[in-house]
């Protein structure tokens, strides 16, 4: 569990927001398909290690708009089709377990993602600048 806490402290701002959702969104749909109740399966819970580690390495950092439009597949094809499926079920039902998340979430879709691949502005990049 410290394990777990230490790495929800890495990302910040829009990035913890965003993991956030991803984590909400993967228990919804863990618990009404592979049936489980208070945690996810072991399955889900690699995704979202998954979507933790590439969130953290986004090259957009803070900045960044909603997955669905990048044009970086930084996902792999089988995670990438997974994200997708549980986001068009849970997605919906997000209104109603986590409204601001959603809210938050649909605005962020609208943003546009710039012409150019900003260089170092990545939450790994950053870290390692500090230090």
């Amino acid at each position: 569990m410290r394990k777990q806490n230490q790495q929800d402290e890495l990302l910040k701002k829009n990035l913890a927001t965003e993991f956030k959702t991803i984590k909400a969104m993967t228990k919804i749909y863990c618990q009404a398909h592979h049936g489980t109740f208070g945690n996810v399966c072991e399955s889900c819970d690699s995704l979202i290690k998954h979507a933790h580690q590439k969130l953290d390495r986004c090259v957009y950092g803070d900045k960044k708009p909603a997955c669905k439009a990048c044009p970086i597949h930084c996902y792999r094809p089988e995670e990438k089709a997974k994200t997708q499926r549980i986001m068009r079920y849970a997605g919906p039902r997000m209104l109603f377990k986590h409204p601001i998340l959603a809210i938050k979430h649909l605005i962020k879709a609208k943003k546009q993602f710039p012409d150019k691949i900003p260089h170092g502005l990545s939450n790994y990049h950053q870290r390692k600048k500090s230090k």
